[in-house]
């Protein structure tokens, strides 16, 4: 979220940002100057009256005290006091909108981001890895996985419908694996302390990382959630959502409490399955395993000062990105344009893996900065220099270190051979009991 202040200081530079992102600023924001300015106002005739009441109150006491008739005095205090239940109505209803308004308005992005309006216009600012080259048509993972025996979709869908997936034996052991492996590189490596949250959050939660209001359609609700309720921007925390990634739970962690400064940066990592509705994504990606409603994730998580969050951000990418070195798996690096930057992201990098049987390259990890955004949305501060400081907000990061189920699938498609099976990366074979090669499941 934006600072209220900052908004209505630079009102003409947010609407310009909007526009970048392709978003309406006037569907956003309506007539915010308006907004503001008849909210002020109320307050303004509010804190007027009310000290005019005050004054009456004082003249109350003073009359009867002399013995003298209050009756005029009380009957225009009691007019007052009528006029100031109204004024406060009218200045809770502004309030109410004005909250709204603030927490439709995305991030700002960064001066650095390319503007356009889709992923089409990203920038290429880095690309690793031999792309390999093979003497057989390579295939894609659903076909290898369904050939090995160790990826079910027939049978995902009788259990759960569309967009699942069972994985058996040797691909089951791999994605073990690949989550082992990378919690194993980020904690015993890069320091990060590994964290096993709660697969369901409130409203709450959802609200500081910015998925709640306005993807709402997008996260699969328990019976207790109220998604009506949070169309009215009414967020609870006795009410339940499957988490869409383990992001919205570890941010959370710190929700309404003051850091001590000594303690950033605080680097995070968690193992999560994810939970996505997907709706938006109706006859996209249908084959394989790309975009499925639950998949499994490890993601990566900061929290720091404001002066290091560019050098975190880039640390955190790098972290991510030698993962997929370690696996020796080609990969780009893609600086988000304003219109592909998601809601709450100031500056996000995206890592795109190759993928040989479908001859292109996919998403596995987003790394975002957020800047002050969602740690304003969630109340997140810290004291720099000092007890006794005024608390300031920290800056949030994260990313994918990484999203599981599409580095078990660039495996199968970079790794097949000829004769049908599957070479395990040296990194990864102590993870699978020495075995370096996965053949068909009898």
């Amino acid at each position: 979220m934006l600072d209220l202040g900052f908004v209505r200081s630079n009102l003409e530079l947010v609407e310009a940002k909007l526009r970048a992102r392709g978003a309406d600023p006037v569907a956003l924001l309506g007539d915010f100057r308006a907004l503001d300015q008849s909210r002020r106002e109320a307050i303004t005739t509010s804190e007027r009256l009310k000290a005019r009441r005050n004054e009456l109150s004082q003249q109350v006491g003073a009359l009867k005290k002399a013995g003298q008739d209050a009756t005029a005095v009380m009957d225009e205090t009691r007019a007052l006091k009528e006029q100031l239940d109204e004024l406060d109505k009218a200045a809770a209803a502004f309030d109410e909108q004005m909250r709204l308004a603030l927490s439709s308005i995305p991030n700002l992005t960064r001066d650095e981001v390319p503007t356009g309006l889709s992923e089409a216009d990203n920038k290429a600012v880095k690309t690793w890895g031999e792309i390999r080259s093979f003497d057989f048509e390579p295939k894609p993972h659903w076909e290898i996985g369904e050939a090995l025996g160790i990826l079910d979709q027939e049978r995902a869908a009788k259990l759960s419908g569309a967009r699942f997936a069972v994985y058996m034996g040797a691909g089951a052991r791999l994605e073990r694996a690949l989550i082992s492996f990378m919690l194993d590189l980020h904690t015993s490596k890069h320091g990060y302390t590994e964290v096993l949250p709660p697969f369901m959050v409130n409203s709450k939660s959802l609200f500081g990382t910015g998925q709640l209001p306005k993807f709402a359609e997008d996260l699969f609700r328990c019976s207790d959630a109220d998604a009506e309720a949070v169309a009215r921007g009414e967020f609870k925390d006795n009410d339940h959502w499957l988490i869409p990634t383990a992001e919205v739970p570890v941010t959370n962690l710190y929700r309404d409490e003051i850091l001590d400064e000594a303690r950033l940066p605080i680097s995070l990592t968690a193992y999560t399955p994810c939970f996505r509705a997907e709706a938006g994504a109706a006859g996209k990606d249908t084959r394989g395993i790309i975009r499925q409603h639950q998949f499994q994730k490890v993601e990566l998580v900061k929290f720091v000062r404001p002066e290091e969050s560019d050098a975190q951000h880039e640390l955190l990418t790098r972290h991510a990105e030698e993962i997929l070195e370690a696996l020796d798996l080609p990969y780009r690096r893609m600086l988000l344009c304003t219109g592909d930057t998601g809601f709450s992201s100031a500056k996000t990098f995206d890592l795109e893996v190759w993928l040989p049987g479908q001859k292109l390259y996919r998403e596995i990890s987003s790394c975002s900065n957020f800047d002050a955004f969602q740690a304003r949305r969630a109340n997140i501060r810290y004291r720099p220099g000092g007890a006794k400081a005024k608390p300031e907000f920290v800056h949030t990061l994260n990313g994918s270190g990484l999203a599981v189920g599409r580095t078990w699938l660039a495996i199968l498609e970079n790794y097949q051979q000829a004769d049908g099976t599957v070479l395990i990366p040296k990194a990864l074979q102590p993870y699978m009991g020495g075995a370096d090669r996965i053949t068909k499941e009898l």
